[in-house]
């Protein structure tokens, strides 16, 4: 019987280098030696708490070297670790933890009320992120054989109650694998940031394991600030960021106050699409080159990115990493993949070492998405003759105006090329006359102010008539979830017209039409 453990990640950088620093978080510096040391540590405890092979363990603590410890402890322990992100309301991690079956839920030591008013609620019992002192370790980690669930990840759900994704252990370890080894460029002695949270997949699979997978040094910042990561950049010799859009903008805003980073090489962008003004103005500020790249929860999270064997191309997500394939397949098609020819729009499908084995407790939504050994992403995607994919957009974000197809996308890279916007949203909105009526809202730079004829101007120079927007709002700030992705599904319902807008918003721009 095969074998294998995303446990090994960890262990097996302790085992080759165990005096090199495996995390660095303000002041604190663990090497991998005692990492693993402390991680089997507390797979003893989790352990003596009644935690056997296969239960739900779900961790709820932010980039701390506590998250660390407690997930490869729990992996250690051969249980299924149940990310929860730190910043949801009580009733939020009631459903995680009620619908995951976690028995347990690790916390800071001090928690905060939401967590033991949401374990209360379900029966599961709070566990701290440090281990009585005394404990012995285990000997080494729990035998989980390479289909066995290892992380049980919630989609963001934008189209209701979210999901939970059952990733393996091959899926997680191949991965990072992937990652470390074959797809980006990275290096033994890189010092690399950690801002993505770690309860993301994100920030789980590309930042802690492929860092760890390569034995890498991470960085940690509890809680991602522009001005501050630029500061732990400069402090601690950065050679590696990733992040998504949102981090990327801000830190390029937060690059004209601070000294110059001259350490960084590599930044690897994913999570969403980043538009091209935003990649050229990070790389102008840093001197240094993003490779953007494209996944989901369901693919562990990595299904491509541009990457050093096959060039870079602003605006793709590259190529399929090692193992995996990513194609265009006709959406219309239900029950079957019917893959497109080179250069034709359709749903982008993934298959390979990455793709999870399903959704918890939900066969049907498994059925429907899992087809012909495919999975069906969701978003609307094209491969060019070099190989290249681009994004087009998500099948659910696509705008219908009039009968015409609106790709939000499009649109928002037009909206951030004007000199005063910093980010931009497109959605669609009710409209008794064409159906969806096309709403961009904006984000100004700093010290800049949009003005809304101009940039609707600047829209229809830019853009077909069926595509540009006839309705524009200017706010301060874009909703964030969890993980820093814009939540358009917030923008929708605060910019319905049958709803009031809670955020300042422009005069409609004159002239527009209705």
């Amino acid at each position: 019987m095969s074998t294998l453990s995303l446990a090994a990640i960890l262990a097996e950088p302790a085992r080759r280098v165990p005096g090199k620093t495996a995390v660095i978080e303000g002041e604190r510096r663990v090497s991998y030696g005692d990492l693993w040391h402390q991680a089997r540590q507390y797979a003893q405890y989790l352990a003596d708490e009644g935690v056997a092979p296969g239960d739900h363990v779900a961790i709820m603590c932010p980039n701390t070297v506590e998250f660390v410890r407690a997930y490869y402890g729990a992996l250690a322990a051969g249980a299924v670790v149940v990310p929860v992100p730190t910043m949801l309301r009580a009733d939020e991690v009631e459903y995680m933890l009620a619908d995951s079956g976690a028995g347990h839920l690790i916390v800071p030591d001090a928690p905060d009320e939401t967590a033991r008013a949401a374990a209360a609620r379900t029966g599961a019992a709070v566990l701290a992120a440090h281990c009585p002192p005394g404990t012995p370790a285990v000997g080494t980690y729990a035998t989980r054989g390479p289909e066995d669930v290892a992380v049980l990840f919630y989609t963001s759900g934008t189209t209701g109650r979210p999901k939970g994704a059952l990733l393996t252990h091959l899926n997680l370890v191949m991965c990072a694998t992937a990652n470390a080894i074959d797809a980006n460029p990275f290096e033994r002695d890189d010092i690399v940031l950690g801002c993505l949270p770690l309860f993301h997949t994100f920030g789980q699979t590309v930042s802690m394991n492929s860092t760890f997978r390569i034995g890498a040094t991470l960085v940690l910042q509890p809680r991602f600030d522009a001005a501050d990561a630029v500061e732990l950049m400069c402090r601690e010799q950065v050679t590696a960021f990733f992040g998504v859009p949102t981090m990327f903008i801000r830190l390029t805003e937060a690059a004209g106050h601070a000294k110059a980073v001259t350490s960084l090489r590599m930044c690897i962008s994913g999570g969403a699409s980043l538009p091209v003004a935003a990649l050229s103005a990070f790389e102008e500020a840093f001197h240094t080159t993003i490779y953007e790249g494209y996944g989901l929860s369901e693919t562990s999270p990595t299904a491509s990115v541009n990457q050093p064997d096959f060039g870079v191309r602003p605006g793709s997500i590259g190529h399929a990493i090692w193992g995996v394939d990513v194609e265009i397949a006709d959406p219309d098609v239900e029950g079957r993949i019917a893959l497109l020819d080179t250069g034709r729009r359709g749903e982008i499908v993934v298959r390979g070492h990455n793709v999870f084995s399903g959704y918890h407790g939900r066969p049907e939504a498994t059925a429907e998405v899992l087809v012909d050994g495919w999975f069906r992403t969701g978003d609307i995607g094209v491969k060019d003759s070099d190989g290249f994919l681009f994004v087009v957009d998500r099948k659910k974000d696509l705008i219908i105006r009039g009968g015409y197809n609106v790709y939000p996308r499009e649109l928002e890279e037009v909206l951030m090329r004007h000199p005063a916007v910093s980010q931009a949203a497109v959605i669609g909105v009710p409209d008794a006359d064409v159906g969806e009526e096309v709403c961009a809202i904006v984000v100004p730079r700093a010290g800049e102010a949009v003005d809304a004829d101009e940039l609707y101007a600047w829209a229809r120079e830019h853009l077909g008539k069926q595509k540009y927007p006839r309705r524009i709002e200017v706010v301060d700030a874009l909703p964030l979830g969890p993980s820093h992705k814009v939540l358009k599904r917030e923008l929708r319902k605060q910019f319905d017209r049958s709803g009031p807008a809670t955020y300042g918003t422009a005069p409609a721009p004159a002239g527009a039409p209705a």
